[in-house]
C-alpha cells in the first residue's frame, strides 16, 4: 500500500469518525486491472476501500454540485481548480466541503498499456515509484510510468491542489509554464487545412454527449442542445449541427475550463476535443492574463466586465 493511500484513508477515517462530514468521495480499485473508480464512503470502517494510484484520473468535482450532505473530496491539481470554479459560480458551498488535497504525479493511460502489452491480458497491476508492474496470467511486464502519461497530464502546470483543507504527501516539483506550442503549430496551418482537420474530427462524433456529462463545469439543468424553445440545433449527426454543439460548448467553457481532460477521455470515438479547448485557454490567458481555477477572489473574465478589457474578442472575433 502506498504512503498516499495510507494517509488518505487515515484522513477519511478521522473525518467520518468525528462527524465532520457525512461522506468521503474518493477512489477505489476498479473491477478490472489498470482502473480506479470513484467511490462514496459513509462509514469509518469502510475507508480501507480508498486507494490512490496513477489511474485516479476521473474528476471527482463532478459529484459536488447540488450535494446536500457535507462531503470530503479527494482532489488532485485539476480537481481542485474545478472546485474553485464551482465555488466561484455558486454551485458548491465552501463551508459544506472538506478538500483532501493530493499532489499529482501524473495519471496513466491504461489504454496505451493494453496496446503495449499486445495479446497479454492484465490480471493485476502495481506501481513502484517510477515503474508500473503489470502482471498477466503467466508473465510480468515492468513499464516506465513516464511513457504512458495521459496527454493532458504532460502539459499540466498545476499538479498540486491550489485549494485544500488537508494535504497528504509532499508537494510536486515545480512545473515549467505551458507554452501552447501545439496550439501555435496548428494555428500556423492554412485555413483550408484547419477546416479539413476539424471537419474530419467532427464527423467521428455520434452526439452521445459523454464529453458534456463528464465535465465538472457542465452543470446546467437543461443544456442548450436539449431545449425545444428556442431550438438551437437539430438532433441529427449532421456535420453543421455537430460543429455547432462543440463550438458553443467550447465557448461556454472559455475562461472556465481547467484542462482536466475528462471530456476527451470520455469520448468513445476519440474526437480531438483538446485542440479547441486549449486554443481558447491560450486566448484567455493572452488577452486577460487569466487561468481558470487558481483563485477564489477572481472570476472568469468572460463572466465579468472591466473598463480596460481588451476589445478584440468583441469587435474582431
Amino acid at each position: 500500500m502506498s504512503q498516499l493511500t495510507s494517509e488518505i484513508r487515515e484522513a477519511a477515517r478521522r473525518l467520518l469518525k468525528d462527524g465532520q462530514v457525512q461522506v468521503v468521495i474518493g477512489f477505489e480499485r476498479g473491477s478490472l486491472p489498470l482502473r480506479s473508480r470513484p467511490c462514496f464512503v459513509r462509514r469509518a470502517e469502510d475507508t480501507d476501500r480508498l486507494v490512490w494510484n496513477g489511474f485516479c484520473e476521473a474528476s471527482l468535482a463532478r459529484y459536488l454540485p447540488k450535494r446536500k450532505e457535507k462531503a470530503a473530496v479527494v482532489a488532485k491539481g485539476c480537481d481542485s481548480r474545478a472546485i474553485v470554479e464551482l465555488i466561484n459560480e455558486n454551485q458548491v458551498a465552501r463551508d459544506r466541503l472538506v478538500i483532501i488535497g493530493v499532489p499529482c504525479n501524473r495519471m496513466i493511460n491504461g489504454s496505451l498499456i493494453k496496446t503495449a502489452m499486445g495479446s497479454v491480458n492484465a490480471v493485476d497491476d502495481h506501481q513502484d515509484g517510477e515503474h508500473l508492474i503489470v502482471r498477466g496470467a503467466v508473465t510480468e511486464v515492468i513499464l516506465s510510468r513516464s511513457e504512458f502519461f495521459l496527454e493532458h497530464c504532460k502539459e499540466c502546470t498545476h499538479p498540486d491542489p491550489v485549494l485544500y483543507d488537508l494535504l497528504v504527501g509532499h508537494a510536486s516539483p515545480e512545473e515549467p509554464k505551458g507554452t501552447f506550442s501545439d496550439v501555435e503549430a496548428f494555428g500556423s496551418l492554412n485555413e483550408e487545412s484547419r477546416w479539413a482537420y476539424y471537419s474530419e474530427e467532427m464527423r467521428k462524433c455520434i452526439r452521445c454527449y459523454a464529453c458534456r456529462n463528464a465535465c465538472s463545469l457542465c452543470y446546467c439543468p437543461e443544456c442548450f442542445v436539449d431545449t425545444s424553445q428556442p431550438r438551437w440545433l437539430g438532433k441529427s449527426n449532421d456535420l453543421s449541427d455537430t460543429m455547432i454543439f462543440h463550438l458553443i460548448r467550447a465557448f461556454h467553457l472559455a475562461g472556465r475550463c481547467v484542462a482536466c481532460g475528462a471530456c476527451e477521455r470520455a469520448c468513445p470515438m476519440g474526437v480531438d476535443l483538446r485542440k479547441l479547448n486549449r486554443k481558447l485557454q491560450k486566448d484567455v490567458k493572452d488577452l486577460f492574463k487569466f487561468e481558470a481555477g487558481l483563485s477564489l477572489d477572481e472570476v472568469s473574465p468572460l463572466a465579468s466586465f472591466r473598463i480596460d478589457d481588451p476589445e478584440p474578442p468583441m469587435v474582431d472575433p
